[in-house]
């Protein structure tokens, strides 16, 4: 695009650019004759999908600013009207980043003016209180302004439809072409007001339901240390803790109230190394000592947990382990439905739904998909996302999945027994599920690319020692799956070392600038003095896994791994 062409392109942005801000960023740069930055703001446009829209904040159609939002909610509005919701009630949510408010009261403008109505959450609010009212309300359509645990330039836009769901195609693909076709922002209507804005009384009946997880009358006996890491999860989630009857979490102070440029945090994500640490301090100093650590991302639909070590420290519990603790804890309860994870997370889910007789089925990553499942009693994903509530929040709520948790913990505390013995029970009874996480951050889009064609290319025909049984691009889709984005790897045993299987699964992330590799391997385990062995064994071939698979798609030697204090257990 040559010079002119972008001042042009700017200039007639900023004709339209409602926010006074997005118009001084673009009005510096158009008198600056800044190339560059006008190139990446101008290339093209941020794409609506099956995870909305999501990226970095700032002036043009590359990035996320109340135009780009006004445009998506008058393409939204326009499908539902299509769609014969004409005149349906809207719910929309927000977060506590930089210009979601914003965002949630110009799409609110946008509805009302298209016709439909809208309601807005009275404040930043967590993600599962937005799918709850969406249900609650009967309305024909959820939004949130989010962008989860991305870093602080980031905002977002998810679109939930009338059952409480994320959207999926043919949805996105019918909503990016009426956003599409909104090419001047004078075609829409911002009405100045008519929408409503809810009460307290859809929190708490949030609250009421989130408690209700949990059976009453048992063990309550639990000391929690919480992080909401800047996010909007610490008074939510202290709600329905003490609703249930639990004590009061601790909050690690200086994280428990949001904000918008997270300061104590590189990535406001517990996955990430050093954002723990604060709650690892809070529950050192605490007294008595805590039984968990719960951490909410920033919009608090996942949950992370850590747990004391015998030696003294804590340890960060995978996704893959708390998803099998839930299960098994469900189970304990005699769950009735179906036991449904991603093509990602471990196999082990399967193992535990099969021994209690239950139905179990694998989704594509991200819970538009497993919210979907026929019949869904219990889904999670290893990246600490869970739904132990369809019939409430048909999404990821780690309000709730803490909820379980805490009452497992406090099961386990009254019987004398902890979460590592039941994690020992477990690799006893369907053998070790070994997992981890290779995942590298790139600046350059094109290296993801790169790598996923290098793979395609050239597949591995051995992995840490291992022969590759089978190798499936995903791309292509199955009867059981649509086409993604990725590759599977699925290997063969070596009784020598006790290992039994492993399996490799490469994709590029959804939401953020990483290619992600899942490890698991499978080592079967005859008694609780076998699992030293089998976890040491474990750990050598997922570091032999990391290492040939970044080798074999050209990575760095080094990439960011996995949770801070998460050995492959």
């Amino acid at each position: 695009m040559g010079h002119d062409d972008l001042q042009e392109r700017a200039a007639a942005w900023l004709a339209e650019d409602p926010d006074p801000d997005t118009r001084a960023e673009l009005h510096k740069l158009i008198d600056a004759g800044d190339t560059d930055a006008l190139a990446e703001r101008f290339a093209g446009i941020l794409q609506f999908g099956t995870a909305g829209l999501r990226g970095e904040l700032g002036a043009g159609p590359m990035r996320m600013n109340r135009a780009v939002v006004i445009r998506a909610a008058a393409g939204l509005a326009a499908y539902l009207k299509a769609e014969g919701h004409a005149g349906g009630l809207v719910v929309v949510g927000y977060d506590a980043r930089h210009k979601s408010a914003d965002f949630a009261r110009d799409t609110a403008a946008v509805m009302t003016g298209a016709g439909l109505r809208a309601a807005l959450l009275p404040r930043p609010l967590p993600t599962p209180v937005l799918a709850f009212a969406i249900r609650r309300l009967g309305a024909v359509a959820g939004v949130t302004v989010t962008a989860s645990h991305n870093p602080p330039q980031d905002n977002g836009y998810k679109v939930y439809l009338g059952d409480g769901s994320q959207i999926v195609p043919p949805a996105d693909a019918r909503i990016a072409a009426e956003i599409d076709a909104v090419t001047s922002l004078e075609q829409v209507t911002l009405a100045p007001s008519g929408w409503d804005v809810l009460g307290e009384d859809v929190i708490d009946a949030y609250v009421t339901r989130a408690a209700s997880v949990v059976a009453p009358g048992g063990p309550r006996d639990l000391r929690v240390v919480h992080t909401a890491l800047h996010g909007v999860g610490w008074e939510t989630l202290r709600s329905s803790f003490v609703r249930a009857g639990f004590p009061e979490p601790v909050p690690v102070a200086e994280q428990a109230e949001p904000d918008a440029d997270f300061p104590t945090v590189s990535f406001p994500n517990p996955e990430e190394p050093g954002a723990m640490d604060l709650a690892f301090a809070t529950a050192a100093a605490a007294s008595p000592a805590p039984d968990l650590i719960i951490a909410s991302d920033p919009d608090a639909d996942r949950c992370a947990v850590a747990v004391p070590l015998a030696a003294g420290g804590w340890r960060m519990l995978r996704g893959d382990e708390v998803g099998a603790l839930l299960a098994t804890h469900l189970v304990h309860r005699r769950a009735e439905g179906t036991f449904a994870t991603s093509i990602v997370s471990s196999s082990l889910l399967g193992r535990i739904a099969a021994a209690a007789g239950l139905p179990y089925e694998e989704t594509l990553t991200g819970f538009k998909w497993l919210a979907r499942v026929p019949g869904l009693r219990f889904g999670y994903e290893e990246a600490l996302g869970y739904c132990v509530d369809p019939a409430g929040v048909r999404d990821k709520d780690g309000i709730t999945a803490a909820l379980l948790v805490a009452e497992l913990a406090a099961e386990l505390r009254a019987s004398g027994r902890t979460v590592g013995d039941l994690l020992d029970d477990i690799a006893v009874s369907y053998g070790l599920h070994a997992t981890d996480q290779l995942s590298v951050r790139v600046d350059d889009l094109s290296l993801i690319a790169a790598a996923m064609d290098r793979l395609r290319s050239s597949p591995p025909s051995s992995l840490a020692g291992l022969p590759v049984t089978s190798a499936e691009d995903l791309s292509v889709g199955s009867p059981s799956l649509p086409p993604t984005d990725g590759l599977r790897y699925r290997l063969g045993g070596d009784p020598s070392r006790g290992i039994s299987g492993a399996r490799v699964i490469v994709r590029p992330s959804g939401t953020e600038p990483k290619l992600k590799c899942y490890l698991e391997v499978v080592a079967p385990v005859s008694s609780a003095d076998g699992l030293r062995g089998a976890r040491a064994v474990a750990a050598e071939v997922i570091a032999g896994l990391k290492s040939d698979v970044g080798a074999a798609a050209g990575l760095p030697a080094e990439p960011v791994g996995a949770a801070p204090g998460c050995p492959a257990p």
